[in-house]
């Protein structure tokens, strides 16, 4: 014959199970049917530039679509202002005094771009600005870790 406090035991066993069984269907049934599982956005190309008396240099200058981060330095006497300009794409920033830096954030389409330094005085020789090649769109960003 089994004791009483064998028969709670397996009772208290028996509706723990149930009740564990019940939480986990109630959570796998929680979440929003609308939820789009959408690609995320390729993570951002880092560029750096610098701005010297002959011309402007940024590395690197040849990287898939998708958003860039350009920060340049001004490595001049003026101060400049820094435009990031192609057929689809149009950003400036600045001036930038010098020996300061400053950032642009873009997303370029593939095609042909230029990054030029201007100053708002005339200047005996005009800075050569540098170009930048956009290739085909970068993959999406879903197997890398701790991005935003």
């Amino acid at each position: 014959m089994e004791s009483v406090a064998i028969r709670k035991a397996r009772g208290r066993r028996a509706a723990s199970f149930v009740l564990g069984a019940l939480c986990v269907v109630a959570l796998a049934s929680c979440g929003s049917e609308d939820f789009k599982n959408e690609p995320r956005p390729p993570r951002p190309e880092t560029l750096t530039g610098v701005i010297t008396k002959d011309k402007v240099t940024i590395s690197p200058n040849r990287f898939g679509a998708g958003p860039i981060e350009l920060t340049i330095s001004n490595q001049t006497d003026e101060a400049h202002t820094v435009t990031l300009e192609g057929e689809s794409l149009r950003e400036r920033v600045g001036p930038i005094n010098p020996l300061d830096t400053a950032t642009i954030q873009a997303s370029p389409e593939p095609g042909n771009y230029e990054v030029r330094a201007g100053s708002p005085e005339a200047v005996p020789e005009e800075i050569q600005p540098a170009a930048l090649d956009v290739g085909d769109k970068r993959g999406d960003s879903n197997d890398e870790l701790l991005l935003p």
